[in-house]
């Protein structure tokens, strides 16, 4: 039996929407780019010639042709958009961070709920090549108990550019910006931590929002870092994993970003291939590479497709993302306030988490205990 192809419509098409949503929408025969919302159009070039145009959202939500409503605008219109699209009966992608607070996290979960329809956070980089072999080699128990977890995004921007991301509005910075990402994959791997501490800092001439962000996550006796910042000519490695038994190093970073922006067509050939093998180190031994596991982060739209035909489930669940948000809103807690803080979340979505994992059919695959959690 034939696959219904499903209507998606993009709202913002900006760098992200242009990048990632609009190559993967068009490039899986699950789906159609139906249209896409611009208040200030688009060129003729920049969408297939059967892609609609919209210049507000409000006329995309009535459309009933449309499916599938995708939010990629800044962080601060997220909430609204969101409940408005759901609310016309749409089920929803949204970028990370899908909110700004937790109360406005749980508000849009709950207008999902109260119409029936899914909300999907896009955290599209848990089908990087980077995240699944590390994750992997984890899960192999290769270098024993996990002692030490560092996950690290850095680039070179040493100049302030003029858009909503770098500004002083609300969401901007990088612990928005980058922390989901971070974030939600240790979380897939560890699950939830016992407490949070972070560093926020303003590093760059003129900067207006945080540039450098560093996140403590506490698990018993293990510690997972998390680090971004935008003033590293060199950047570090990847991940860096400590265990009982070795060491994980994956140097370089998933090529998908990258290929798109030099224009690959996503599913062509070479895509997703990583290069860079993870260095094993194990205590009795020379180091040994182990091959990437190839990386395609249109997996999550697949995934998705078959969720919204009831075949599946979300395959990002509103409750891990939902714990996301916990934890950068401890970190922005905890860098004001010089301390650790643990997660705001009520016992109840805290046992939904736990019970939301255990039925996952493999995924995540939690590494060896660390030391006792809630």
């Amino acid at each position: 039996m034939e696959e219904p192809v499903l209507r998606a419509v993009l709202v913002g098409f900006g760098y992200v929407s242009r990048t990632f949503h609009a190559p993967f929408l068009s490039t899986l025969p699950q789906w159609h780019l139906h249209g896409i919302v611009s208040r200030h159009g688009i060129p003729s070039n920049s969408a297939p010639a059967t892609c609609q145009i919209y210049t507000d959202p409000e006329t995309a939500f009535a459309d009933p042709d449309v499916d599938l409503v995708v939010i990629a605008t800044p962080n601060d219109t997220h909430f609204p958009l969101a409940c408005a699209a759901l609310r016309a009966g749409k089920h929803v992608v949204l970028e990370k961070p899908f909110a700004l607070s937790l109360d406005e996290a749980r508000e849009i979960i709950a207008t999902a709920e109260q119409h029936d329809r899914h909300l999907c956070v896009f955290h599209n980089r848990r089908w990087d090549s980077d995240y699944l072999s590390i994750r992997a080699a984890i899960a192999d128990g290769t270098i024993g108990r996990v002692t030490h977890f560092e996950s690290t995004i850095d680039r070179f921007r040493p100049l302030v550019r003029d858009r909503w991301r770098e500004s002083n509005a609300r969401g901007a910075g990088v612990l928005y910006d980058i922390g989901p990402h971070l974030i939600d994959q240790a979380l897939q791997i560890f699950g939830l931590p016992e407490q949070v501490y972070a560093s926020l800092a303003l590093q760059r001439d003129n900067a207006q929002s945080d540039d450098w962000a560093h996140i403590l996550l506490e698990y018993g006796a293990t510690r997972v870092i998390l680090h971004t910042g935008s003033l590293a000519a060199e950047a570090a490695p990847r991940f860096v994993v400590h265990g009982t038994g070795g060491t994980l190093i994956k140097r370089l970073a998933d090529p998908q970003e990258a290929q798109l922006r030099e224009g690959m067509i996503p599913g062509h050939a070479g895509w997703g291939e990583d290069p860079d093998a993870t260095e094993i180190y194990l205590a009795e031994s020379e180091s040994r590479p182990s091959p990437a596991l190839k990386g395609d982060q249109r997996e999550l739209y697949r995934q998705l497709a078959r969720a919204l035909t009831g075949k599946a489930g979300n395959p990002i669940r509103p409750v891990e993302a939902l714990a996301v948000m916990a934890v950068i809103e401890a970190a922005v807690q905890s860098a004001h306030e010089k301390r650790a803080v643990p997660l705001a979340l009520s016992p109840e979505e805290k046992r939904h988490w736990h019970d939301q994992a255990s039925a996952q059919a493999g995924y995540p695959t939690p590494p060896p205990k660390a030391g006792p959690q809630e």
